[in-house]
């Protein structure tokens, strides 16, 4: 039986934090170990370059930082493959071919695009550069170069795999049906909120916690949490509703500890300090396996280096497989 082709990864910006690990990186794991699909994880160094692009020392030395995030949490290179985007020129030439079936005008439509570049602003100002407004087209490429099938993505994204699944028609109803529509399977999983509350976690913030943080680094910053404003002494009756110590203890700790903690606060039995210190407890007992498994890889950087270029070897066979499909239907193959 031919098992399906999954297409995911990651931009290599920084460290991942625990809300990549809730948001895709357990997820991943799972449909490793289930054993129905080939699962396929690209380092999406050239996507990280389009708001990186005067600071490749950043992106470069992030590739194994993400890639040693992955391993940590369980990413199997036996079972998954995992390489490097830039490694792939098939993935750029497809990119182009893809450039000449989308408009502007659907670019600047894209949701998700509009919503990047509203973000981006501080950047860009008024000039988003082309790489930036042409990502849906370079990332259909990254799909359907690996053959891919389902692509797990967040609510926010499913944008983009409509735009690839459009690039795909289109192909397919000039060129012949040579290439598959990629299916988008929606996580259950919801954004991670900061420890401040902020709807989005990372570093520019400062309220994100990280796969690889110290023991001593989470319960600073646990302790640092954003708590019920109107509680002011310890014995006060406060709200869990609106503390991210409580939310986070709804992420780290058990069903019957979250019941406790949420009905000891509301009474005013148990104050604030006592609850981010087991949530910090909680938290690093979950990390620390991650963090031997993190610092097994830091210690042999030989290691990374043959899982990226075995992964990459392997990526870049399905691509040129695909390319010489591709080619073909387009009449490109002129020595074949």
């Amino acid at each position: 039986m031919v098992k399906k082709r999954i297409v995911t990864g990651d931009r290599p910006t920084g460290k991942l934090h625990i809300g990549h690990y809730f948001g895709s990186l357990k997820n991943r794991v799972k449909l490793q170990e289930s054993g129905d699909y080939e699962q396929y994880i690209l380092v999406a160094d050239v996507q990280a370059l389009t708001d990186n692009f005067n600071n490749p020392e950043k992106v470069r030395k992030n590739v194994r930082e993400v890639v040693m995030d992955y391993l940590a949490c369980g990413i199997d290179p036996k079972k998954t493959t995992i390489y490097i985007q830039s490694m792939i020129p098939e993935t750029a030439e497809l990119t182009v071919f893809y450039s000449n079936l989308v408009t502007i005008a659907r670019l600047e439509r894209n949701p998700t695009v509009k919503t990047e570049i509203a973000q981006k602003r501080e950047l860009f100002g008024e000039s988003v550069t082309y790489g930036f407004l042409g990502y849906p087209v370079s990332q259909a490429a990254d799909i359907t170069v690996m053959d891919g099938t389902l692509i797990p993505v967040g609510e926010d994204q499913l944008p983009l795999i409509e735009q690839c699944r459009e690039i795909v028609r289109k192909f397919n109803s000039i060129y012949g049906e040579v290439l598959q529509e990629p299916q988008a399977v929606l996580s259950n999983e919801k954004r991670i909120k900061g420890l401040d509350g902020n709807e989005k976690m990372g570093k520019s913030l400062g309220n994100a916690i990280y796969l690889s943080d110290s023991a001593e680094e989470v319960n600073k910053k646990v302790m640092s949490a954003v708590t019920d404003p109107n509680r002011i002494k310890k014995d006060d009756p406060g709200n869990p509703d609106v503390c991210m110590v409580s939310y986070y203890h709804k992420l780290f700790s058990t069903e019957e500890e979250c019941k406790k903690i949420c009905e000891e606060c509301r009474l005013g039995q148990r104050g604030c300090v006592a609850c981010k210190k087991q949530l910090a407890q909680n938290i690093n007992n979950i990390l620390q396996p991650m963090r031997e498994k993190r610092k097994y890889y830091e210690e042999r950087p030989e290691l990374i280096d043959e899982i990226l270029k075995e992964g990459t070897e392997k990526a870049r066979q399905t691509a040129k497989e695909t390319m010489k499909k591709v080619k073909k239907a387009m009449m490109l193959d002129y020595f074949e």
